[in-house]
């Protein structure tokens, strides 16, 4: 009788006590961890937070980042349990370059969206012209970007479609300049013409003082005197301002006698007997 429990205390002793211990080492290492995780989390989110980094992306961050800390509060916890934790490593290795391969489109579109959401060369509201296409930004998200056309259509672009071309804004300023041409016939007075233009330009009262409308002779073209008319506007004005432009131009042209060349052609038709 003193043997079998002289033997039960020597397994109590050799394996009870020491894997009693071990789980509750690694209980404590994986509840604690995950509060130390929750703590750092939520630290990171209001450093993004001050950063002003998007509400999306801090939230995408914040996951990604409380994932890779449970991962490695639960490889903690596992060697403390004695188990070999490379081989899990390696599954986790293996299990990520599968993902990375099988989603590399998506994964190209996450960091391309991220990079949109730090380095902001467009925000919502702006009008842009990017991966062939322009129109009004709606939604920036993280594997796409929303935009709504003139005609008010919706095109959804992946993000890494936008981010490895040229990005043109046109919102970002506050100003903008018209570039318009004007050609005038060689029997028309240039002073003239550029008189007339000055004068339309004074009347129209969003065309602004500073910088100074320019207006000069461009080109001698194959048919007409190309004059360039540029007068600076606020970028909302920029389209309004520059239709009432050419058709005050126009009409003012016409009644002043001053032509407005556009190509012709003569065509001759030859008879031959029947």
């Amino acid at each position: 009788m003193e043997t079998d429990i002289t033997e039960y205390q020597k397994l109590i002793e050799t394996y009870a006590i020491p894997w009693g211990i071990k789980i509750i080492a690694a209980i404590a290492i994986f509840v604690i961890g995950r509060m130390i995780a929750k703590l750092i989390v939520k630290a990171v989110k209001k450093v993004m937070a001050k950063a002003n980094i998007e509400d999306t992306l801090r939230g995408f961050l914040g996951t990604i980042l409380h994932s890779i800390l449970t991962i490695v509060i639960v490889i903690a916890a596992l060697e403390q349990l004695g188990v070999n934790t490379t081989s899990v490593l390696a599954v986790f290795a293996a299990a990520g370059l599968a993902v990375g391969l099988a989603f590399k489109d998506s994964l190209s579109n996450f960091a391309a969206g991220i990079m949109l959401i730090l380095f902001k060369p467009f925000t919502k509201g702006d009008f842009v012209e990017a991966a062939g296409v322009s129109g009004i930004i709606e939604h920036i998200r993280i594997f796409n970007t929303v935009m709504r056309t003139g005609d008010n259509r919706e095109i959804t672009v992946p993000n890494s479609h936008i981010y490895s071309g040229i990005i043109t804004n046109y919102s970002v300023r506050d100003s903008r300049r018209i570039d318009l041409v004007i050609g005038i016939g060689y029997d028309d007075n240039i002073g003239k013409a550029k008189t007339l233009i000055e004068n339309i330009i004074n009347k129209e009262e969003r065309v602004l003082k500073d910088p100074e409308p320019t207006i000069m002779v461009l080109e001698l073209g194959e048919s007409s005197v190309d004059i360039a008319v540029r007068p600076w506007v606020k970028t909302g004005d920029y389209w309004g301002v520059r239709a009432d432009l050419l058709q005050n131009i126009k009409e003012t042209f016409d009644a002043e006698g001053i032509s407005i060349p556009y190509p012709q052609r003569d065509l001759h038709m030859i008879q031959s007997a029947a």
